[in-house]
C-alpha cells in the first residue's frame, strides 16, 4: 500500500467548480487503488467541501512557512506527494525534497494558470485573448514548477501541446489527466419538459464572473427582447453583493446562488449560455451541459480541450462550429453583429424543437468523443510505474536538476526568514 499525501491549495468543493471534480476524482482513484491518503490543507474551512473523512481520506490542517510541516511530513513518509497547483509546489516542495527526497512528486495543475492570466491582460490590453503573451513573469514561476516535478497532471490536450512544443517541457514529465465526466442523464428531459437559459459558474473565478457581466450589459436585453417569456438563470458558489445586486426579476435576469444539484439545474434548462472571453483549462459546465443533453452557446475559449483540435496552439484557428452541439460566438461581444450572432442562435435553441433536438443529440457524439481521448497510459499505472524507477526517470531531468540547484533557493530562503521573523 502506497501512501500518498496530497497538498491542497484549498478544500475540494466538487459542487462549485470543475477544479474541486479534478480533485475529488484524484483522490477516488488513488482510494481504488488501494492508496493510503491523506489531505492537507493550509486553507481556512469550507461550507461546500467534500467530506474526505467519510471516504476514507485522512485530514490534517498544515502552516505556511513554519517547519511543523517538515516535522508532519517526516511522520507520514509518503511515497508520493500531490502538489494542487504551483502555488502549493512553490511553498512546500522544497521541504518535502528536503525531508522525504525519496517521494514522487507529482504536480496538479488544474488549468494553466499563467495562460489564464496572459489572455485575461490580451483581454483588457487589446480586446482579444488570442493576442495573448506567453513568455510571462507568471509562466516562467509555472513552468519552473512543472520542471522540477516529477510528474506533472495536465488537464486538455491544448496545454500538453503548449507545454512541450512552446514550452519545451519533456513529454516524460507530463501526464494527460482529462476531467473526469460523470454519468450521462438517462432518459434526459425532453425539448417541451425544459425552459428558461441557465449560466453557472464559481464566482471567485475571475472568467465566469467576467461572462455574467457580458450577460448583464450586452447579449441578455437584446436575447430577452427577441425571447420575451424567457428567464436567465445564474448559478455559482459565492456570489459577492455585485453579483447578487445584478438580479433583476423584470429583466428575467436571476442570481440564484449556488447549486446543490448542478445535474437538476442543468437538465431542466433549455440551453446553457457561457459566454467566455478567456480562460485556460477544461470547463466543467459544458461538459455538465452535454451530460444532460442541453445545447449550449459559448466560445472558441468554452470548447477548447473538449472540441477543438489540439494540433495547434492557436485554439481559434481549429473552431468547427458544426461539431458543437449548439453554437460558438465570437468573443467580441461588444460587436453588433456578434451579439446578434447570439441572439439567433439563442431563439433557434429555444423555439425550434428540431434545431434544439439536434443539438441535444450531438451532446452524446461529442461528449464520447471526449472520452475517448484517454492517456497512453492510466493516471494510477503512470505514477506507480514512475514511482518504481524514480531514480532512472530523474536522471534523464537535467533541468530539473538545474532548476533545483538554482531557482528555488529564493522561495526557500524567503520562507525561513518568515518564519523567524513570526517567531
Amino acid at each position: 500500500m502506497l501512501n500518498v499525501v496530497v497538498i491542497g491549495y484549498v478544500w475540494p468543493e466538487p459542487n462549485s467548480s470543475a477544479a474541486g471534480q479534478n480533485m475529488l476524482s484524484i483522490i477516488k482513484r488513488c482510494l481504488a487503488a488501494n492508496f493510503n491518503v491523506t489531505f492537507l490543507t493550509a486553507a481556512t474551512d469550507s461550507e461546500h467541501k467534500a467530506d474526505l473523512e467519510a471516504i476514507g481520506v485522512s485530514v490534517a490542517p498544515v502552516a505556511l512557512n513554519c517547519s511543523s510541516f517538515n516535522t508532519l511530513i517526516a511522520q507520514l513518509s509518503p511515497d508520493i506527494v500531490v502538489f494542487d497547483r504551483y502555488m502549493t509546489e512553490e511553498q512546500f516542495s522544497w521541504r518535502v525534497k528536503e525531508v522525504c527526497p525519496d517521494a514522487l512528486r507529482i504536480l496538479n495543475t488544474e488549468d494553466l494558470h499563467s495562460l489564464r492570466q496572459a489572455r485575461h491582460e490580451a483581454l483588457k490590453q487589446h480586446g482579444d485573448a488570442r493576442l495573448a503573451h506567453l513568455n510571462s513573469e507568471l509562466a516562467q514561476r509555472e513552468v519552473a514548477a512543472i520542471i522540477r516535478s516529477d510528474l506533472t497532471l495536465v488537464i486538455s490536450k491544448h496545454e500538453m501541446a503548449l507545454l512541450t512544443e512552446h514550452y519545451g517541457v519533456p513529454a516524460s514529465q507530463l501526464q494527460y489527466h482529462p476531467l473526469a465526466v460523470g454519468k450521462s442523464i438517462t432518459p434526459a428531459p425532453s425539448f417541451e419538459e425544459r425552459s428558461h437559459f441557465v449560466h453557472i459558474g464559481n464566482f471567485r473565478h475571475a472568467p465566469n464572473w467576467d461572462a455574467v457581466l457580458q450577460l448583464k450589459q450586452h447579449l441578455w436585453p437584446s436575447i430577452k427582447k427577441a425571447l420575451p417569456h424567457a428567464e436567465l438563470h445564474i448559478y455559482g458558489a459565492y456570489p459577492p453583493k455585485k453579483a447578487t445586486q445584478l438580479h433583476n426579476e423584470k429583466q428575467g435576469f436571476l442570481v440564484k446562488g449556488w447549486a446543490k444539484d448542478v445535474e437538476t439545474v442543468m437538465a431542466n434548462a433549455k440551453v446553457l449560455i457561457a459566454p467566455l472571453r478567456f480562460g485556460a483549462g477544461i470547463k466543467g459546465k459544458l461538459l455538465d451541459a452535454m451530460r444532460c443533453a442541453t445545447p449550449s452557446i459559448t466560445t472558441w475559449i468554452g470548447a477548447e480541450g473538449i472540441a477543438l483540435s489540439a494540433n495547434s496552439i492557436t485554439s481559434d484557428e481549429n473552431t468547427d462550429d458544426g461539431q458543437w452541439p449548439g453554437a460558438l460566438c465570437s468573443t467580441d461581444t461588444c460587436d453588433a453583429e456578434v451579439v446578434q450572432a447570439y441572439v439567433d442562435n439563442a431563439v433557434a435553441l429555444y423555439n425550434d424543437e428540431n434545431t434544439w433536438n439536434s443539438a441535444s443529440k450531438m451532446s452524446v457524439r461529442v461528449l464520447n468523443s471526449f472520452e475517448n481521448l484517454q492517456p497512453d497510459i492510466p493516471f494510477i499505472e503512470r505514477i506507480q510505474d514512475v514511482q518504481q524507477t524514480l531514480d532512472s526517470h530523474r536522471s534523464r531531468l537535467f533541468m530539473q536538476s538545474l532548476l533545483w540547484h538554482q531557482t528555488l533557493a529564493a522561495s526557500k530562503y524567503m520562507s525561513q526568514w518568515i518564519e523567524a521573523k513570526n517567531k
